[in-house]
């Protein structure tokens, strides 16, 4: 039979890992707090990036079909003076 001085030891023991565990616990809660404010940043970063290009994307697109529409004319006159013989 377990005396009362051991069952206290006992209870001590208990105690220690739940202190430890609230430790590394807390430890962990910090470091992922940390983490979750970083993401944040990189995320505001990102987004404001991502304002700049949007703009240019769509100056891009147009570039690409006012060139398909001078490649095109180019086409067409090249092809008339083929017509010409010169």
């Amino acid at each position: 039979m377990t005396t009362e001085l051991e069952r206290i030891k006992i209870l001590e023991g208990k105690v220690s890992q739940i202190i430890e565990h609230f430790s590394r616990l807390s430890s962990e809660n910090a470091r992922l707090k940390e983490d979750l404010k970083q993401l944040k940043n990189e995320k505001k970063e990102l987004e404001e990036k991502l304002k700049t290009l949007n703009p240019m994307e769509e100056e891009l697109n147009q570039l690409r079909e006012e060139k398909e529409t001078v490649k095109g004319k180019l086409e067409a006159l090249i092809a008339q003076i083929e017509k010409l013989g010169i």
